[in-house]
């Protein structure tokens, strides 16, 4: 009898704190909120896009309670085909979403230390270091009592960069912009957005100082060139802790919080997880 029973106290904790989802935008780098008809476990099923296990929440959508118990909450890569039907798995039975194109816009910068456009191998070695450290973060599962989709802005200050611009440093091309960029004063308090642990902390070649918070459920965010640091590995957080402040460490142009939001281990537009 105590599986019944902690089935319903799990889904009565939700139905008391229901939660106010992302906004959708099936998108390269966006969000797909994906019911999965007919699948009317008491807990939410394990469920999986592409290799990485993806966020299952209770459906808030009363109209479909008796078909879609349960809404998977999905991050698209940016380099996700729209062509290309996507396939979900869950609980052995396949479900499928489609992607719409979009045209991200271009931003060319000038960035004055060229090993931050050309590393040596001394530089490589370094970011690829790092980069397993991090992805170990972004791919980490953890189930906290209560799930975290929205956000409050971790700083304040104008967005000087969008998520998703095809980026030229140097006239030369790189990877897509992964993050959302907030410009604002050295020394700027930076706050955690949400509830969430400490799970990675560094100086790193390319982000400067950073810091990564476990929010729970597949979702993670990211907060880089800051300034200081002032969480450790293990600090649990309320929403309005701070963590840190703004900076211009690592590969920047000036000083700005890099605010980047994943989920699946797939990086994904912050505004669409905004509280306003």
């Amino acid at each position: 009898m105590r599986i019944p029973v902690i089935a319903v106290s799990f889904l009565a904790l939700f139905a008391v704190n229901a939660l106010a989802l992302p906004q959708e935008s099936r998108v390269p780098g966006g969000v797909a909120l994906l019911p999965l008809t007919g699948i009317n476990t008491a807990q939410p099923p394990s469920t999986w896009y592409r290799s990485n296990r993806v966020m299952v929440v209770p459906s808030t959508d009363t109209r479909l309670a008796e078909q879609s118990r349960w809404v998977a909450v999905i991050g698209i890569p940016l380099s996700a085909k729209p062509a290309k039907r996507q396939h979900v798995r869950s609980e052995g039975t396949s479900f499928y979403f489609s992607i719409q194109e979009k045209a991200y816009e271009a931003q060319y910068l000038t960035v004055p230390n060229k090993r931050h456009v050309e590393p040596n191998p001394e530089d490589v070695a370094r970011w690829q270091r790092e980069r397993r450290k991090m992805n170990q973060a972004f791919v980490a599962w953890s189930q906290p009592a209560q799930a975290v989709s929205r956000f409050d802005l971790p700083t304040q200050g104008p967005f000087s960069s969008a998520f998703g611009l095809k980026r030229f440093f140097n006239n030369q091309p790189r990877n897509p912009h992964s993050g959302l960029d907030i410009a604002a004063p050295k020394g700027t308090p930076i706050v955690s957005p949400a509830s969430g642990k400490v799970v990675d902390t560094g100086d790193y070649f390319f982000n400067g100082n950073t810091v990564i918070i476990d929010h729970g459920f597949g979702l993670t965010t990211m907060y880089c060139h800051m300034s200081q640091i002032d969480v450790a590995i293990g600090d649990q957080l309320k929403s309005g802790d701070i963590i840190g402040a703004v900076g211009k460490t690592g590969r920047v142009t000036g000083a700005h919080l890099h605010w980047s939001v994943s989920l699946n281990n797939t990086r994904v537009d912050p505004t669409l997880f905004l509280s306003e």
